[in-house]
């Protein structure tokens, strides 16, 4: 527990900085655009994490995964970084054209209006630079080398953070939708600057013939990431959708004010989880020593959420005042369920990483389809039933479900082979 805690404050520092950064440029938001401007970027920011979701799933949780495992040798990791520049290769040639062809189909959908087509083309079109630099980062995190891991993302939040500043503040709505689109081009080539004279960066080792048995390997991982990054997203987007038909933009703001504080607030302990405990659960092999290292990690992240969730509950006035503006007043009434769901949701992602450390495929892509599935009903049925607090609801209920399963099929994922 003392690494988990070392790695918690390290990272706690990387992320208090992308607090910062996140939320100047929310204050900017709320400011320049208001609470219909932010569930319209609400919106984009589903569509460029589920777009590069696609792009990302070859270079992030399977290269953490094998990079680990081969960590003692650059010439041994090389296969599954080969693999993975074979799968963005092919993932971009297949996916950019179809996605152009239909930008303003995806437009009018996620906008509702398909005159945002080009931001749509921006992003689709950016997708290889921003893989790249998930696969920075993801080798990083691998090799376990924390001190470039931190300073790659604090770096890259520091300069991408003013980039986009300033384009809000120059540019209004239109700045912020450009600069939310153009935000993972920007980490990438930040990355790749931070990183280029490392000696894994060697041409050598991410092109050139690859191998049958670790192309199987990350295209499993290509299956599960790619998955997990599309349906929550996608699930965000029907949801906003609907919070727009039944109470209109400046509604679908308010409840996206307060989502956008729990994505910051989450990231401390998310951030830790996914450089500690997912490299840790993978280089575990016995049943018994994966059980423990949940059980321990648990006793430590439960009360820190629930002390978080408890304390931006307490100062929630305060937190609207100093991150938005007088016009997101009424999102103080929707805090008390989604930190609740905040908690449920921390307490499931702990017995649901297993079955990434385990590729447990089919577990991971059926429960993740189930759930975004019961989830946009969930939040149709009580939107209309209780408005938008009824999407709060939803949330708190699924993860209630979702931890139910994973927490009783822990003991059949951990004992795969």
């Amino acid at each position: 527990m003392k690494k988990l805690l070392g790695i918690t404050v390290m990272s706690g520092v990387m992320t208090l900085v992308k607090i910062g950064i996140g939320f100047i440029i929310a204050k900017l938001i709320a400011v320049y655009t208001g609470p219909s401007g932010m569930a319209l970027l609400g919106q984009l920011q589903s569509l460029v994490t589920g777009v590069n979701g696609i792009a990302n799933a070859p270079t992030a949780t399977g290269i953490v995964k094998y990079t680990a495992e081969n960590r003692e040798s650059y010439e041994k990791c090389s296969p599954w970084w080969r693999a993975s520049t074979y799968y963005i290769f092919l993932i971009t040639l297949c996916f950019t054209p179809f996605l152009i062809l239909f930008s303003s189909d995806i437009a009018s959908w996620v906008f509702h209006d398909a005159q945002y087509q080009w931001l749509v083309i921006i992003t689709i079109l950016t997708l290889p630079i921003t893989s790249f630099g998930t696969a920075i980062t993801s080798v990083l995190n691998g090799l376990q080398n924390f001190r470039f891991y931190i300073l790659t993302g604090v770096l890259s939040a520091l300069i991408s953070g003013v980039l986009i500043s300033i384009m809000i503040v120059l540019w209004g709505i239109k700045g912020a939708l450009v600069a939310a689109s153009m935000q993972y081009v920007f980490i990438g080539l930040i990355a790749f600057a931070i990183n280029s004279r490392q000696a894994w960066m060697k041409v050598s080792y991410w092109v050139g013939r690859t191998d049958s048995r670790a192309n199987r390997n990350i295209l499993e991982f290509v299956l599960m990431t790619a998955v997990s990054s599309v349906v929550i997203p996608i699930a965000l987007i029907f949801i906003r959708n609907s919070l727009v038909q039944h109470a209109g933009w400046d509604s679908a703001g308010q409840w996206q004010a307060v989502w956008k504080i729990s994505e910051v607030y989450l990231g401390v302990l998310t951030m830790a989880l996914s450089v500690y405990y997912l490299p840790k659960l993978a280089s575990l092999s016995s049943a018994a020593e994966i059980k423990k290292e949940i059980n321990s990690v648990v006793l430590f992240v439960l009360p820190v959420i629930i002390l978080a969730a408890l304390s931006i509950y307490l100062l929630r006035d305060y937190v609207i005042n100093l991150l938005f503006t007088s016009e997101f007043r009424a999102a103080r009434d929707l805090f008390a369920i989604q930190l609740v769901g905040d908690v449920i949701k921390v307490i499931s992602w702990l017995y649901a990483y297993p079955m990434l450390a385990k590729k447990a495929t089919k577990y991971f892509i059926g429960t993740e389809i189930f759930f975004g599935f019961t989830w946009v009903l969930l939040s149709i049925f009580f939107i209309n039933k209780h408005g938008v607090s009824g999407a709060n609801i939803a949330y708190a209920v699924n993860y209630f479900f979702y931890f139910l399963f994973v927490f009783f099929n822990l003991k059949r994922v951990v004992s795969l082979k």
